[in-house]
């Protein structure tokens, strides 16, 4: 499968954000793909992505300000995670990973990912990903993931809700849902979606939501400043359980080429009060990865 012309590659020359994150800030959502000739892409894919390596990451980092950083595995790796542990271990501990693994992935492959510095795994439930990840496996291996600490990252079209919400509610084990869970912005604060979403956070602590994927989310296009009541209204909300990432590099965007700099300085919007982006982006992030450094 060759990259489909329909998908664009990311930003070549992201501004300098006119906003200055927080030391130690962690960009909670992003990925690394390939490069193909030594990490290829799975065979059964839904897209190809341009190579995006972890050297490219580092340098959006030091450009962006951030530290740290949390990659998360994408469907066009399936379930080979070799580029992910590779940029986990070079990255000196600056970076842990959530992964993708089979149903019946042996304990001691689990353990291997751990080490390398995966913390949770990742169920995807979106149609642009193709057929969902079956519930049967988040539910087996949402049971395993306790001894090790792990969390599930969910990602869904926001139709899902509806049959995921008493799942979610159950899982024995930390959750993270990926990109607002695609609450469309356009419907307002007093949607159903929202109000589930919201319900989740309100019962459960130790269920987050990422405010990232304004660029996803918007219906207005850059600077996305249509997605900023939603992602502001989550961040005031549920102030201690909201995480951020650029999602760089923008896997299957067909609109518009997002600049990373530009979608740090939303941040301004999103979280105007400097208590609420220090949470946002290095206090939350740094007690769910790296608990150990208290």
């Amino acid at each position: 499968m060759t990259m489909s012309a329909e998908y664009l590659a990311f930003h070549p020359n992201p501004k300098k954000p006119d906003l200055a994150v927080p030391k130690g800030a962690v960009d909670a959502h992003c990925h690394v793909f390939g490069p193909a000739a030594t990490f290829p892409f799975a065979r059964q894919r839904s897209y190809t992505p341009v190579d995006a390596s972890k050297e490219q990451l580092r340098a959006l980092h030091d450009h962006l300000g951030f530290e740290r950083a949390v990659v998360v595995q994408a469907s066009c790796h399936g379930t080979d995670n070799a580029a992910l542990v590779d940029s986990l271990e070079s990255s000196g501990g600056k970076y842990r990973g959530i992964a993708m693994v089979k149903p019946d992935v042996e304990d001691a492959e689990l353990s291997r990912l751990d080490a390398a510095g995966v913390r949770g795994s990742r169920f995807n439930f979106v149609k642009h990903l193709g057929s969902d990840a079956a519930l049967e496996a988040l539910n087996v291996l949402s049971k395993r993931y306790g001894a090790l600490g792990w969390h599930v990252v969910i990602y869904f079209d926001t139709e899902k809700i509806h049959e995921l919400a008493p799942v979610i509610a159950d899982l024995p084990v930390p959750v993270v849902i990926d990109h607002m869970g695609r609450v469309d912005p356009a419907l307002g604060l007093d949607q159903p979606g929202l109000a589930l979403l919201k319900g989740l956070l309100a019962a459960r602590k130790d269920i987050w939501v990422k405010v990232s994927g304004s660029e996803r989310l918007s219906h207005e296009g850059p600077p996305f400043t249509d997605v900023v009541p939603l992602a502001r209204h989550l961040v005031e909300s549920f102030p201690d359980q909201v995480l951020w990432g650029t999602d760089w590099p923008h896997p299957n965007m067909k609109t518009w080429v997002p600049d990373d700099g530009q979608l740090v300085d939303l941040l301004g919007e999103i979280a105007p009060d400097p208590a609420l982006l220090q949470k946002l982006l290095v206090d939350n992030p740094m007690r769910l990865y790296w608990p150990e450094e208290g």
